[in-house]
């Protein structure tokens, strides 16, 4: 069958509807109440090759608490490293929440990294040593109030805990880091540091 289209007329996608030209525009749908916010067109600037950056979509509603504060979760990893009697542990950098303490090596696990991987990868950054991974110990969770993290934030933090093995690797503190030491410390005098609550409740998952 021929085609009786006009040259100059687009081809009509198939299912499109026809509308008559005198016709008014149908309304648009409307947005789901939870449907982010879409970013507003971009502004003319006085040289149309290089346009202005639009303005950043506002935080969906599902990152913010009831206060307005932004609320998040950080997924951090960590090894008990244990050897002739003593663990291995890092000191905290003075400035900060918890400096000065002691805590067992680990840390923020990257988006996407597996949390084993994350934990192997921190204990040599913060410790200089290679550390071969034993049985998952525990897990927990805790919410860490505004007043309490550095960004401001209301954060949820949930821990995993490893046994680690040593196998390579040299001891060094690390540098500018979250750390600023790294030791072996006797497990008799654990109860006489000064430490982080992730600290107690490594000692309390492991019996020492």
């Amino acid at each position: 069958m021929p085609d009786y289209r006009s040259a100059a007329a687009p081809p009509r996608p198939v299912g499109a509807r026809i509308r008559h030209p005198t016709s008014p525009a149908p309304p648009p749908l409307p947005l789901h109440p939870d449907a982010p916010s879409l970013p507003a067109p971009c502004p003319v600037t006085a040289d149309p090759g290089e346009p202005a950056r639009p303005p950043l979509p506002p935080l969906p509603r599902h990152f913010l608490g009831p206060d307005g504060v932004i609320q998040r979760v950080r997924l951090g990893a960590y090894a008990w490293c244990e050897a002739g009697g003593r663990v291995l542990l890092c000191r905290i950098v003075p400035t900060g929440p918890g400096g000065g303490m002691w805590t067992p090596p680990g840390g923020g696990v990257a988006f996407g990294e597996d949390p084993a991987d994350g934990v192997v990868r921190e204990v040599l950054e913060e410790t200089g040593l290679v550390v071969s991974l034993g049985e998952l110990v525990a897990v927990r969770s805790a919410v860490l109030e505004p007043a309490e993290t550095i960004s401001g934030h209301r954060v949820q933090t949930v821990g995993i805990l490893y046994r680690g093995t040593i196998t390579g690797g040299a001891l060094r503190n690390e540098s500018d880091g979250s750390t600023d030491t790294a030791t072996w410390v006797p497990l008799a005098d654990l109860d006489h540091l000064p430490a982080v609550d992730l600290l107690a409740w490594a000692r309390r998952a492991v019996g020492r």
